[in-house]
């Protein structure tokens, strides 16, 4: 009656071994370490960096305890670990590696950030077995509120709108004498009335987002005064949150930080929080990355190029220089941004199988590619990444035809690095509004280690108590609810490491809360078997009677909290989802300890007794006759 069979104490078995070794990382700590990687998205880090670091250090007679080089899906990095002890090894080797790496402070090439690895052994990493992650408030790090500059956004909507529009009228023929702006207002000047009606009618089916206004004059010139409309105004500034977000996103995973925390707050502000990053201002050179990329063409011709190799640069055009060094006239004019790119993939020419990057645009962007392609067959065009305020031209190839459609495929003397790292910048994006940081804080790791302290020490304490109570009050039940809330929190923090959560002290409290559920569930089932005692059940009967009762109520109890849960996790942000996302696991992992790990352990020890006298569970079992 109360016998489990074979397969399901072997499920049981592996279930909790996985458990154990899924939790093993999150016990063996951090080290301090170095973190090397790219500062621009020319540089790479390679494994000829990782060797010129080993020397640097050997050089400085610095014994770190271990140098990786680590192979991200996106870039690669060097990571050179120290002792837990050895924070000013740390601090010694972040300034000679950044010496050597950035000779040149206002211009670094690379980033070296003081940072935090795991201790995690390698017969624990090989089964991908990893450390859950740590909120800023257990781990230490950095935090930014950034506040987004709406109106360079709507003045740089306001550009775009006035070249849309000169190239609309230019596709219709319809002449006008100027376009102006001024704010959010655009004026449009015609010599005519009837070439003011074409254009009125055009642009009322073409322009949802403008409000049309024909001042009325009987004398020249005719004007169309366009505006922004309120409904524009507000998706531009929401553009501007999302698409300054998603860039940082992209940036900052770049760089291996693990978990940034990127939000907004408010209507045009964004919160950044790096956990584990010890110094704030490379963290400000992270989030300097955040880069802004445009397409234009180059000025080949020959007059500028005479005027170039006199020491001027022509009036309307712009001086750069290529990857190899050279210089590179590029036009003034932006015909495309970051904006207007929906994604870009590296690939190969169907004919000469060279490297290339294929770009896929939105409905405008590939309008205005079409156009300006049609227009300069056998031109340049040159692709410019800005950061920190200097431009730097990433490729610049030739237009080989018209292209339309809005997928476009760029190529020009590219290896395959070159491509994949090309249209991994281009995927990112460009910030659609600058920022500036309005509020910077810095939170050491000594004040994380003693916030983990405490809800370490409030949770062991806790359990302690409700251990004690229990064995006591229940004898040999209590004792095995005690070990099968053991088995609740191991297996809770294995599901948090499997899934690469991140804890935060509310996570904490969930932790906490899933213990005192997980007791309720234990007391429930406890109850339910001493009652069955005193209606006169056999010890086998009320074990089983108790277990398949008390189930019923378990699960409805666990099935609310977890609604409760799921809504917190949907509706909730920052904090509120950390504790949701503990509270929803740790429901799942109380259901299976109190239920099948405490019943298979129940089973084991009076299962195999065909004539039991007595239950320890806090209650003297008086025999009856069916039980002799």
């Amino acid at each position: 009656m109360n016998r489990y069979p074979l397969w399901k104490y072997l499920v049981i078995v592996v279930a909790l071994l996985i458990g154990l070794v899924y939790t093993l990382p999150n016990f063996y700590g951090e080290s301090p370490a170095v973190q090397v990687s790219s500062g621009k998205a020319t540089v790479k880090v390679t494994e000829d960096t990782l060797k010129r670091v080993e020397t640097l250090l050997a050089e400085a007679k610095i014994q770190p305890n271990g140098v990786f080089y680590e192979q991200g899906a996106q870039q690669n990095s060097i990571r050179v670990r120290f002792e837990p002890t050895e924070a000013e090894k740390q601090l010694q080797a972040r300034e000679v590696i950044e010496k050597a790496l950035n000779p040149n402070p206002s211009d670094p090439s690379y980033i070296v950030a003081l940072n935090l690895v795991p201790n995690t052994p390698e017969w624990l990493l090989s089964i991908n077995a990893l450390p859950m992650y740590l909120g800023l408030d257990l781990r230490g790090g950095v935090h930014f509120l950034l506040q987004v500059d709406m109106h360079a956004a709507i003045e740089k909507r306001g550009e775009a709108i006035a070249t849309d529009l000169r190239t609309q009228l230019r596709d219709k023929r319809i002449r006008h004498t100027g376009i102006s702006r001024s704010g959010n207002d655009i004026t449009i000047n015609f010599a005519s009335e009837e070439e003011r009606a074409r254009a009125n009618d055009l642009l009322r089916n073409t322009q949802p987002d403008l409000t049309l206004t024909l001042p009325e004059t009987s004398t020249k010139p005719y004007v169309i005064r366009a505006s922004l409309t309120q409904k524009a105004l507000q998706n531009i500034q929401e553009y501007a949150l999302k698409q300054n977000i998603s860039t940082l996103h992209n940036r900052i995973n770049e760089l291996g930080v693990a978990e940034p925390v990127i939000a907004q707050q408010g209507a045009d502000r964004i919160v950044v929080q790096l956990p584990g990053v010890q110094d704030t201002a490379k963290a400000k050179d992270i989030l300097g990355r955040t880069a802004t990329l445009e397409v234009r063409l180059v000025d080949d011709s020959p007059e500028a190029l005479a005027q170039l190799a006199q020491g001027n640069v022509p009036f309307g055009d712009e001086l750069f220089k290529e990857r190899d060094g050279r210089p590179i006239l590029v036009k003034r004019r932006v015909i495309l941004t970051g904006e207007n790119l929906n994604d870009a993939q590296p690939g190969f020419d169907g004919q000469t199988q060279e490297p290339t990057v294929n770009l896929e645009l939105d409905n405008r962007g590939a309008r205005i590619f079409q156009d300006v392609t049609r227009e300069n067959v056998g031109k340049r065009m040159a692709i410019i990444l800005f950061e920190k305020g200097k431009g730097e031209v990433v490729t610049a190839p030739v237009i080989r035809q018209e292209i339309g459609g809005g997928r476009v495929q760029i190529s020009g003397q590219m290896t395959t690095v070159e491509a994949t790292d090309t249209a991994l910048v281009l995927r990112a994006g460009s910030l659609a509004a600058p920022m500036e940081i309005v509020e910077e804080r810095l939170i050491g790791p000594s004040l994380g280690e003693a916030n983990i302290q405490a809800g370490f020490r409030s949770t062991l304490y806790g359990f302690v108590v409700i251990a004690i109570f229990m064995s006591i009050y229940y004898q040999v039940f209590g004792i095995v609810s005690a070990v099968s809330l053991l088995c609740n929190v191991m297996m809770l923090v294995a599901l948090l490491s499997m899934l690469q959560a991140t804890l935060t002290l509310p996570g904490i409290a969930a932790v906490a809360l899933t213990l005192g559920m997980a007791v309720d569930s234990n007391v429930l089932i406890n109850e339910r078997v001493r009652e069955e005692l005193r209606e006169g059940r056999t010890p086998q009967v009320a074990i089983s009677e108790g277990y398949e009762r008390a189930f019923a109520t378990i699960l409805d109890s666990n099935i609310t909290s977890l609604i409760a849960g799921l809504a917190l996790l949907i509706f909730g942000s920052g904090p509120v989802r950390g504790f949701a996302v503990v509270h929803c696991l740790g429901i799942l992992t109380s259901i299976f300890t109190s239920v099948v790990v405490s019943r298979s352990m129940i089973n084991l020890i009076y299962g195999r007794q065909k004539k039991l006298a007595r239950l320890h569970v806090g209650q003297i079992w008086r025999p009856n006759k069916e039980a002799k």
